[in-house]
């Protein structure tokens, strides 16, 4: 499919993904606030971390996750849309009492299967903080394999830099769960 990328309401087996809207800016706020978010995705200022995630962008889909009427974290959609490299990727945070109930795999299977059948890519990426063990068994549990380290991949909040996790998953690898 072409044309720029929008979410739309998707219902997982556990959540439901709701388009991140301005409405959403005092809950996704809280959702960078949570520690165990801010390890991995750090946010200085919250609130516009917040407000960044609900402005539309041409290559970016972002969604609320929610669980039981609760909004528990935010997962992301991104495109490359060259032709020879197209493909799609995946990030997402979760707050600390959201995780380890299987809703990771969840919100990312999901979003997986859209991006697949709705949106026509073939591969997907994402690309955990290689230190992240939750992140990356929660990833394989849908299917994507390690493709390889990257090296001093981001920054901390420390300053020093950290290494990456390179997965992949291409359209017939989606695990069922």
């Amino acid at each position: 499919m072409s044309g720029p990328i929008q979410a739309e309401p998707l219902a997982g087996t556990r959540v439901r993904l709701i388009p991140a809207a301005v409405e959403h800016v005092p809950a996704l706020a809280a959702v960078f606030s949570d520690a165990t978010v801010g390890r991995w995705w750090p946010a200085a200022d919250p609130v516009a971390e917040a407000r960044d995630h609900v402005e539309p962008e041409a290559d970016r889909a972002v969604w609320v996750v929610e669980v039981d009427g609760a909004i528990v974290g935010i997962i992301q959609a991104s495109e490359e849309t060259e032709p020879d490299y197209r493909h799609a990727g995946i990030d997402l945070a979760l707050v600390a009492a959201a995780q380890g109930r299987g809703l990771g795999p969840d919100a990312v299977r999901t979003v997986a299967r859209w991006l697949f059948e709705v949106r026509g890519h073939h591969r997907i990426t994402i690309d955990p903080a290689a230190a992240n063990t939750r992140a990356v068994r929660a990833y394989a549990k849908v299917g994507f394999r390690p493709v390889g380290a990257m090296r001093e991949y981001v920054r901390g909040p420390d300053g020093t830099w950290h290494d990456g996790l390179l997965m992949d998953l291409l359209r017939g690898e989606l695990g069922d769960g």
